[in-house]
């Protein structure tokens, strides 16, 4: 099956993962369901010296997926003397590449805000014993 249905004289067609990127929701961050297989992905890339996946982390500021599928993230570390500072962006670049469906992918390494433990979720908190 091509994803497509003839009724008649008219094809309809069921949008494919690239037409969905066609249509970005009304925040503008791109389509919601490849938004979120790019969050599972990331959720696999943990910081070494943290035992915790850097989305739940709070390393992740921003995900934006564009029209055409092509994703930038914005990133930081936990510290501007990080040692993975050379490595982890290129494996958050890698994991959100890995996603089907997902164009060039863009990591951007920002300081501002800095990171602090206020943008862990509550399931790394609960992980690290902090609540």
């Amino acid at each position: 099956m091509d994803g497509s249905e003839d009724n008649g004289n008219q094809k309809s067609t069921v949008p494919n993962h690239t037409q969905i990127c066609d249509e970005p929701e009304a925040t503008g961050n791109g389509n919601s369901n490849l938004r979120n297989d790019i969050i599972a992905a990331l959720r696999e890339v943990y910081d070494p010296e943290i035992p915790l996946n850097v989305y739940d982390l709070g390393l992740i500021y921003k995900i934006s997926v564009r029209p055409n599928c092509d994703v930038s993230i914005d990133m930081t570390l936990t510290s501007p003397n990080c040692p993975v500072a050379g490595s982890l962006p290129g494996e958050v670049e890698s994991a959100a590449q890995s996603v089907d469906g997902v164009g060039k992918v863009s990591v951007d390494l920002v300081w501002d805000p800095p990171w602090d433990m206020d943008r862990m979720g509550e399931a790394a908190k609960l992980q690290l014993g902090l609540l």
